[in-house]
């Protein structure tokens, strides 16, 4: 079996979304200065690196992340390579998968140091679309999954985002996905180790 990490690490001087929180981290206490052990402590945005979107994020009154059913987060998924996240080039997800993972040129933008404007997005038609398919979970290989017509299309319907995905490692096809968010009570997002097995 093979294990692919697509979680990107979280670190001081990452990428964020604009507007987001940046990383912080700094020692608590450190055996060096004498302290029986060394203890950090870090601030950060819960939409910092590989997240997951909770319906609250952008519905006001909604559930939080703590709420996602684990059966969405595990389980079968396709990695579909597009050029673009249109609603022409989403239509390439094969019917019925219920967990797609979109790879697009935007993998290659993790290699930037500042965020990058230019990145593929879902639009509310395309998002649409999945939500008509049946999809319960959709990845994305940057920071947003799209714009805010997207967000709700999806969110409104129960649909899972997974952002901030580092798909440059894998090639489409189907996988065994494990992403796990942090479980922040009434969250609207929360960081993930998003892992894909392939037999």
């Amino acid at each position: 079996m093979e294990i692919y990490d697509v979680s990107v690490p979280i670190h001081e001087g990452m990428v964020t979304y604009p507007g987001d929180p940046v990383v912080h981290m700094e020692r608590a206490a450190a055996i060096a200065n004498g302290d029986v052990v060394n203890l950090a402590r870090m601030d950060f945005g819960l939409h910092s690196g590989t997240h997951v979107d909770a319906p609250v994020h952008f519905i006001e009154g909604a559930s939080g992340v703590d709420s996602v059913e684990l059966d969405v987060l595990v389980g079968p998924c396709e990695v579909v390579e597009v050029p673009d996240l249109s609603r022409e080039s989403v239509a390439r997800a094969p019917e019925g998968a219920e967990r797609v993972l979109f790879k697009t040129p935007n993998s290659e933008l993790w290699a930037r140091d500042e965020f990058a404007e230019d990145f593929a997005r879902l639009e509310g038609p395309a998002a649409a679309l999945l939500v008509e398919r049946g999809v319960r979970l959709v990845g994305v290989d940057y920071l947003s999954i799209g714009d805010e017509a997207a967000h709700h299309a999806l969110l409104e319907a129960g649909v899972v985002p997974v952002e901030g995905l580092d798909l440059r490692g894998v090639t489409a096809g189907g996988y065994e996905l494990i992403c796990l968010p942090i479980r922040v009570v009434g969250a609207d997002g929360a960081p993930a180790r998003a892992v894909l097995l392939r037999r």
